[in-house]
């Protein structure tokens, strides 16, 4: 299998979330994820694409330099703000009854349905997507696709769940990557990804609200019987609460989000001893004092106007009595304190934390399985998915002069330190690193010494992609290796 890596950039309205991925076959290792404060976007729409790019330059220019990369094309994410959700629906004579009805068949039929879809106004709106609800054939109604494939039919009929956005929104993201010289591989509508990343299959079934609370909208995504059965979105978010903040305490931005982010909670009433903690704010002198307790309360206020939205939109759905998974939260705005408990007890529903499952292995921080990197960690799984192509070019292996090679003996010390060859690692040179009995002082893997020739030191090396995939290797063996000796002390 082809090894290839795949890039994702998440463009919210306080920051970008951008990931690259290295995937091989089912394989799926992040070797970078990092986040950078956005520019010229407001409630997930590009306002200002030409202050956005410019931030955009900077976060991709930082990646391909640590990784010693250049970044070809990449996977977006749509608007989640201002989306409407229409019906369409589609029907085929087929003209072998007779034969299966294939996967390829139910795709060329939502292409119909989309294609047929008359927009209200097509000078200034796009697809952003479809979902299908379900399928009929001759016998049967209200299947579902995985019902419908392999059946046999004179006819078959399907209905979607059509998403249409500003095109406006689209023609500035285009032109965004367009003066960066970085073609767009896909653009994807999040409230799929982020659900392919957080929620579970039993979760969809059985019925649960998605919510992801991002920095300039919330949206709300219901699912039931494994489909996306509505969605919607409200334009405030994370940084609605921060502007509440800024304006209470007379503060700047940046500020008003690092007190939000350290003594920022929902429910004064259950801050116990921090409630009387009081923030000394050096603007001017004297010291401005702002008691917790009072932060709290702003807070609250505004987290109960998101909540209340939420529950509105969940009743509109029609769906509300069918949610044995309750709600799901994602998203930055997730991590506010005592959110979570706010949306419990003001709906009555089972909530939990979305953060992306384990579906993929990681050489970088913790911050990759935040709730603030679904949405980047969810198109990097369904481009993989999809298949896309390889986004990303590596630096050819620089020829080396006879003169400027060394002789040396190969551990694994070397091996970390990115002086021996792809080759010579794959003839088992270095330490067994699944191998138990061969922690501690690194070993060869064969009794005597290999000699290998090698580039005499220049300075100081970087990092590439090949030391970081070796130190997560040696990392998750030392970890595998401490998980079973304390299953063995039990």
């Amino acid at each position: 299998m082809e090894e290839k890596y795949i890039a994702s950039i998440d463009l919210g309205s306080s920051k970008f979330g951008l990931c690259v991925a290295r995937v091989n076959g089912d394989d799926i290792q992040i070797v970078y994820y990092k986040e950078t404060p956005s520019e010229g976007i407001r409630a997930s729409l590009i306002t200002n694409p030409m202050k956005a790019s410019a931030k955009l330059k900077e976060a991709i220019q930082e990646a391909e330099k640590e990784l010693m990369i250049h970044i070809l094309q990449v996977v977006v994410g749509m608007p989640r703000n201002e989306v409407a959700q229409v019906t369409a629906s589609a029907r085929i004579e087929r003209t072998n009854p007779d034969e299966y009805i294939s996967a390829e068949e139910v795709d060329s039929l939502k292409s119909i349905a989309l294609e047929t879809y008359p927009l209200p106004n097509p000078d200034t709106q796009i697809m952003y997507g479809a979902v299908a609800q379900s399928f009929s054939i001759d016998d049967e109604i209200q299947l579902v696709e995985n019902e419908v494939v392999g059946t046999l039919s004179n006819t078959l009929e399907g209905n979607f769940k059509v998403f249409i956005g500003s095109r406006r929104a689209t023609t500035a993201l285009d032109k965004i990557f367009n003066s960066l010289d970085i073609a767009v591989a896909k653009k994807y509508f999040l409230p799929e990804v982020v659900a392919h990343t957080v929620l579970t299959d039993e979760e969809k079934a059985g019925g649960v609200a998605l919510v992801d609370v991002g920095a300039g909208v919330t949206s709300v995504a219901v699912y039931h019987g494994g489909i996306m059965r509505y969605y919607a979105s409200i334009p405030f978010g994370g940084k609605s609460v921060t502007n509440d903040i800024r304006t209470e305490c007379s503060i700047s931005e940046d500020l008003a989000e690092k007190i939000k982010k350290r003594f920022g909670a929902c429910m004064p009433g259950k801050l116990a001893s921090l409630s009387e903690k009081v923030l000394q704010i050096r603007l001017t002198e004297p010291y401005k004092e702002v008691p917790v307790r009072y932060i709290s309360e702003v807070i609250d206020s505004r987290s109960r106007e998101i909540v209340e939205a939420i529950l509105y939109y969940i009743q509109e759905s029609g769906l509300q009595n069918t949610l044995r998974s309750g709600i799901v939260v994602t998203g930055g705005g997730a991590e506010l304190t005592n959110f979570i408990p706010l949306i419990k007890e003001m709906s009555g529903y089972d909530v939990r934390k979305g953060y992306p499952r384990f579906m993929f292995s990681a050489s970088v921080g913790s911050g990759v399985y935040s709730t603030a990197a679904t949405s980047a960690i969810g198109m990097v799984l369904s481009a993989k998915d999809d298949g896309l192509p390889d986004c990303v070019t590596l630096p050819e292996k620089p020829q080396v002069a006879e003169e400027d090679l060394m002789e040396v003996e190969v551990t694994d010390e070397t091996a970390a330190q990115n002086r021996i060859s792809d080759e010579e690692l794959e003839s088992g040179a270095t330490g067994n690193l699944l191998n138990p009995d061969e922690f501690g002082e690194a070993q060869p893997k064969k009794k005597e010494k290999k000699k290998v020739k090698v580039a005499k030191p220049q300075g100081e090396k970087k990092s590439t992609i090949f030391s970081i995939a070796w130190k997560t290797v040696k990392e998750n063996a030392l970890k595998f290796y401490d998980e079973a000796n304390e299953d063995t002390d039990k």
